[in-house]
């Protein structure tokens, strides 16, 4: 074997040889054919095979190490594929086979490189089998929830007897009981059914009832809906439960709105992502999954031009026609459309592409589970620590002063563009707008971060929120005297009202995803192991339902007390003014406590880093005194294998020890 050894190195053969050549094992293994034994000295001959295991193999090892610098030559010889190989074993068949167990250089300095996997555009064949279907499924999923979130809203808001009103109360009364109510079920279904299965299950359901909204209850709307019992409800009742009696004389909308945020947490959440992350391993949604947010960005682009399309078709119509009943069904024949591609999609990875053996799997472990706090285990949590105290506020602040703005722009929108077709309109160029700017923002999230650190990047979201509120609520209480500036830039009070409101939109829902969600996600970093759990925990139990919900329950109680959300808008200007405030101050106070916490734990890994790499240099120093090379026997009479015998060798490549 010493002259196998001092032959001028080894060099692996292709990762993939063809099965009839050798038996595959987890290692790199080599093949090449031998045409005549004799010229092996010292190699058992066919006819005679290897009778004894430990007497034969040792013997093996004995001949080996006599081989001679001449004869050790001989041995280089090229496969089919023109690569040359050491280390050899042997199968009795009609030619010998013979393997490496590794690719070692002359010196044992290590592995030569083999080849790689075929690419394209520099990511591995196999992995664009998942990630190009995944990233069409997600696309045509946003670009469906964009259309059905601009069409949900004008539906309710610009119905006969209604308004944006009803919006507060529908989140709180229908939405989150139907929420709830579809996980119970969804929890049930996925213990009976398998994952495929469950996928058509839920998703067939959307998609036809979207398609029946567009071509059945709508047209039939002043037949199913119940218009004099919502009257007398209302006379019976006073203005102030516009809202509540508006949910049940537009019920067919209202159940639309509930399928239009359902499509969003349950096809978007629940079965795309579920079946991302079954199917990707952990190097692959590292590289990919922030792709996906990107993609995101770009499909709210295009569906916006697409609503924009549709609701501009009402100008082409002749007198009579309904137009939005027109732009209704054109769009949901794009949701009924997209929504069978995506199922198509979805049947065709797991038909074509998960059942490649050559695929790689995912392997990630089970995550342990997060303790589950109880409402009074989760306030001791907040109310024990001020870091998460402020934490918390943060997170609150966010949900109420959206939900605070929002519905008051969209009261305003209405009484700026009451026509369905023009509301739908400007959402489609509100959802352009927001597309455009999210994917900026994104861009640019990472490197506000890096250049300014944690605590300017965590105090812009509120500070535009605050700037672009006062703006709105100004033009609100106090438009009259601005009138003739606003006229000389041709427009009125309430129109520069709607446009402001759109801005502060469109920033919210675009630092929610580049600035808000990294920042919130990053203070808990420093964090010790325990607190950070259960004060993860305890914000997702207290804070993240009191921040969506609170908004609405102000509102609700604003309206009641007032008699309507116009009544309300100057107290709901002064809430807004002093949560964004207290916002500002816990962004600063957190700030304060998390960089000195961050910069200990940055001294921390950079700590390890360092003993971490002194390991690696002190192990390679020990690695340099030796190697250790494998050679495999096949080939006794029966066909088993013998055993492997391992060889350590020196630096100057003579064997020492055999085992």
């Amino acid at each position: 074997m010493e002259g196998v050894i001092h032959a001028k190195g080894l060099l692996s053969l292709h990762l993939k040889p063809k099965p009839r050549d050798f038996r595959s094992l987890p290692s790199l293994r080599s093949h090449v054919s031998l045409r005549n034994t004799s010229k092996l000295g010292g190699f058992p001959s066919t006819t005679t095979g290897i009778r004894n295991h430990g007497e034969n193999s040792h013997g093996f090892a004995r001949k080996a190490r006599a081989l001679s610098d001449s004869e050790s030559e001989r041995l280089l010889f090229s496969c089919k594929d023109g690569n040359l190989v050491h280390g050899l074993s042997l199968k009795r068949r009609s030619r010998f086979v013979c393997r490496a167990e590794a690719s070692i250089s002359a010196d044992g300095g290590g592995f030569i490189e083999n080849k790689e996997k075929p690419k394209f555009l520099g990511v591995e064949i196999a992995t664009l089998k998942k990630i190009v279907p995944l990233g069409l499924m997600f696309f045509c999923i946003l670009f469906n929830y964009t259309i059905l979130r601009d069409t949900k809203d004008v539906l309710v808001v610009t119905a006969k007897g209604s308004s944006a009103e009803i919006i507060p109360f529908l989140k709180t009364w229908v939405n989150l009981p139907m929420a709830i109510g579809f996980m119970l079920l969804y929890t049930k279904l996925s213990n009976v059914l398998s994952k495929e299965a469950l996928f058509y299950t839920v998703i067939f359901p959307f998609i036809a009832f979207f398609g029946a909204f567009a071509f059945v209850l709508y047209p039939l709307r002043d037949v199913i809906h119940p218009t004099a019992l919502a009257d007398r409800l209302l006379a019976a009742l006073g203005p102030s439960f516009l809202g509540p009696v508006a949910i049940l004389r537009i019920w067919s909308f209202c159940l639309f709105y509930v399928m239009a945020e359902l499509w969003g947490s349950v096809v978007i959440s629940v079965l795309f992502w579920g079946f991302a992350n079954q199917i990707t391993t952990v190097e692959e949604a590292k590289e990919f999954y922030p792709l996906f947010g990107l993609g995101a960005n770009v499909a709210l682009i295009f569906s916006g031009r697409t609503v924009k399309y549709f609701s501009n078709l009402r100008k082409n119509l002749g007198p009579g026609v309904d137009g939005w009943a027109v732009s209704l069904k054109g769009m949901m024949s794009i949701v009924v459309f997209l929504g069978l591609i995506i199922s198509a999609i979805y049947w065709g990875v797991n038909k074509f592409v998960l059942n490649d053996p050559t695929l790689p799997k995912s392997d990630r472990k089970k995550k342990k589970e997060k303790p589950k706090l109880g409402m009074k285990e989760s306030l001791k949590v907040l109310l024990s620590s001020r870091y998460v105290r402020d934490l918390a506020t943060l997170v609150v602040a966010y949900g109420i002063s959206i939900n605070l703005v929002e519905v008051t722009w969209k009261s305003k929108l209405k009484a700026q563009f009451p026509s369905p077709n023009e509301y739908s309109s400007f959402m489609g160029d509100f959802s352009t707008a927001t597309g455009i700017a999210t994917f900026t923002m994104m861009l640019l999230g990472r490197l506000i971060l890096r250049k300014f650190g944690w605590g300017v990047a965590a105090m812009i979201t509120p500070t535009v929120l605050l700037i672009t509120g006062i703006g709105f609520f100004s033009l609100l209480l106090f438009g009259e005297p601005l009138t003739p500036l606003l006229g000389s830039l041709g427009m009125t009070p309430l129109l520069a009202a709607v446009y402001v409101g759109a801005m502060q939109n469109i920033f919210s829902k675009s630092a929610k995803y580049s600035l808000f969600d990294p920042c919130k996600e990053m203070a808990y970093i420093p964090l010790d192991e325990d607190m950070k759990v259960k004060g993860k925990a305890a914000i997702d139990v207290v804070c993240n339902p009191l921040g969506k919900s609170g908004g609405a329950l102000i509102q609700q109680f604003m309206i009641l007390t007032f008699g309507s959300l116009a009544n309300s808008t100057p107290y709901l200007g002064g809430i807004l003014l002093v949560i964004v405030l207290a916002w500002l101050g816990a962004a600063r106070s957190l700030d304060l406590q998390f960089s000195p916490l961050a910069k200990e734990e940055f001294e921390k890994e950079k700590s390890s880093r360092e003993k971490a790499k002194e390991a690696l240099l002190e192990t390679g120093k020990e690695e340099t005194d030796g190697s250790i090379g494998k050679v495999e026997i096949e080939g006794t009479g029966n066909g088993s294998i013998l055993e492997d015998i391992p060889i350590k060798k020196s630096s100057d490549g003579s064997p020492l020890k055999q085992s």
